[in-house]
């Protein structure tokens, strides 16, 4: 082919200047280790490669980077630094979520008359439920507002079926005489009466 269909298919490549030698850049492989900022590095130096790289070490196939255990990022958090190695928790939700409601950290709030509960400064809810005490009766009634069920009838027991009241005898028939009585050694009333049947006269 003719010399100049030639030169227009290969033409020569252009000619490299050569940069002066404090401006070459030399191979570190098997030497070292450079970082992003290309600082280099020794070979059995520590060092990371980057802001937020872990710390690597430099050996002779190159950088030998291992992730450590961070510390596990708590669950309310809701700005996270990733500019380190590990993550680290800026800032956590200050306030509890409960039951579709929304409380402030450390508030103290009432969910039902026998609960009462408070906003956690780790985020959690803690709720205590009150314990009520054995009533002095056998038909105590809860009232909308309180917590534990009230005797409105006052102290009684079971004389049977029926429900008499404590502190004085009851004749529940002709023949039979009840009270309520006392736990042994206590001062709660036994939920059933002692009864005395006496004899009686046929009409």
């Amino acid at each position: 082919p003719p010399a100049a269909a030639q030169d227009a298919l290969s033409p020569e490549p252009a000619p490299t200047p050569e940069l002066p030698e404090e401006y070459a850049y030399p191979d570190y492989r098997g030497k070292g280790c450079v970082d992003e900022s290309g600082f280099v590095y020794a070979i059995g130096e520590k060092f990371a490669p980057g802001p937020s790289a872990c710390p690597c070490l430099c050996t002779e196939e190159g950088p030998l980077c291992a992730q450590p255990e961070c510390p596990r990022l708590h669950p309310r958090c809701i700005h996270v630094d990733t500019s380190q190695c590990c993550p680290q928790c800026k800032e956590r939700k200050k306030y509890c979520e409960f039951r579709g409601q929304t409380y402030q950290t450390l508030e103290e709030f009432v969910v039902s008359p026998c609960e009462r509960c408070r906003c956690e400064a780790s985020g959690e809810v803690l709720c205590t439920v009150s314990a009520c005490p054995q009533t002095e009766c056998v038909d105590p009634v809860y009232e909308p507002d309180q917590c534990c069920p009230i005797c409105k009838n006052g102290p009684n027991c079971f004389a049977e079926t029926a429900v008499i009241p404590a502190g004085r005898e009851v004749k529940t028939d002709e023949c039979t005489i009840c009270h309520c009585t006392y736990e042994e050694g206590t001062w709660r009333i036994e939920r059933q009466a002692m009864c005395t049947r006496h004899e009686c006269r046929q009409m």
